[in-house]
């Protein structure tokens, strides 16, 4: 007994007691942490479990009237949906919180549903939700711009210009749309004779200075010596991929003289040796090349303002909607076309 009482007043026993006490906690906690991280990685796979395949209209309501999960939540698995591209359950889950008596965001769904409707390409129901969003709560900018993507997808411009009149009562800077929602207005009007639609541009475009690649686009198209002649030097480079694929017998050779820019790009191309170099590195690769390889320009266009990339021109950026963003890029790229026209010829 005295061994024993001795050894419990013993220093090394208490440190070897307090460690113990210490692994004891330790390893319960470890083990308990295990088992709340399984339990819930269980509960979150049970309930992503009902989302694998679409719940039916009638699981959706009860599972967002339940309460289980907040209806920020749902809002946000929504959006998390849309942005994946599963429109179909992004719509189910808005309107379902929609038809939630005591939903306490439903301005806000409504707008999120018209947007969803308007990504996925159903424009007439999305028009419909916009504007019952400007029927209750009127001065509402957000709601009156995607209303008017929509009447400009749908081809509408007279209700498209409609709508810029609220929006200029907000203070917004509706300038640019205006124009914008005219020229289109202008190429889709098919009482007015081409050269006339010409003429009309052209007077835009000299009004406002922009949508330049819109304008003589088109312009180029219908009268390329009235597009030469009008030409803004200053614009040359938004209009690259335009001017690189005019024939040959559509070039002005007195204005491209004039331009420094014009001559690098249509040395590149071959049409002319007015230079030996340029300080444009894909213009001085085709120039030194002199068409001993089957390469040619690519043109990319970058929206300045969001800067999402695009192979193809814009007017308006189709991710932040925005007009008149396009800047281009060149790259080299295999020339197909020569290929194509060589082939041809020789199995003639």
């Amino acid at each position: 007994m005295d061994m024993f009482y001795i050894g419990f007043r013993d220093p090394l026993f208490s440190i070897i007691i307090f460690f113990t006490i210490i692994f004891i906690i330790t390893f319960f906690s470890y083990w308990w942490g295990r088992y709340k991280r399984k339990e819930d990685s269980r509960y979150l796979d049970k309930f992503l479990e009902q989302f694998r395949a679409l719940p039916t209209e009638n699981e959706l309501k009860v599972l967002i009237s339940s309460g289980e999960l907040s209806e920020k939540s749902w809002l946000l698995l929504a959006a998390s949906y849309s942005k994946n591209g599963d429109y179909e359950k992004s719509i189910e889950i808005y309107n379902e919180i929609l038809n939630v008596a005591n939903t306490t965001r439903a301005k806000e769904t409504m707008f999120l549903l018209g947007k969803t409707y308007f990504k996925a390409g159903f424009l007439e129901r999305s028009r419909q939700i916009f504007l019952e969003i400007l029927k209750h709560s009127p001065r509402t900018p957000q709601a009156l711009h995607y209303l008017l993507l929509v009447y400009e997808y749908m081809r509408d411009y007279k209700s498209a210009l409609d709508v810029l009149e609220p929006l200029e009562e907000l203070d917004e800077d509706i300038k640019l749309d205006k124009t914008y929602l005219h020229a289109l207005s202008l190429l889709n009007d098919t009482k007015i004779q081409d050269k006339e639609k010409a003429q009309k541009l052209l007077a835009l475009y000299k009004e406002r200075g922009v949508l330049a690649h819109l304008v003589f686009e088109y312009i180029f198209r219908i009268d390329p010596q009235l597009a030469w002649k009008n030409l803004d030097l200053e614009k040359c480079e938004i209009l690259s991929e335009i001017l690189y694929g005019l024939e040959s017998k559509n070039l002005n050779l007195d204005i491209i003289s004039k331009s420094q820019y014009l001559k690098d790009l249509y040395s590149a191309r071959g049409d002319i040796s007015l230079c030996t170099q340029s300080s444009i590195f894909e213009f001085d690769v085709l120039i030194k090349l002199n068409g001993s390889s089957n390469a040619t320009l690519s043109f990319e266009y970058i929206c300045s303002k969001c800067k999402g990339s695009y192979p193809f021109a814009f007017n308006r950026c189709s991710s932040c909607h925005v007009i008149d963003t396009a800047v281009l890029e060149y790259s080299l790229s295999r020339d197909y076309a020569k290929e194509f026209r060589e082939e041809n010829n020789s199995f003639q």
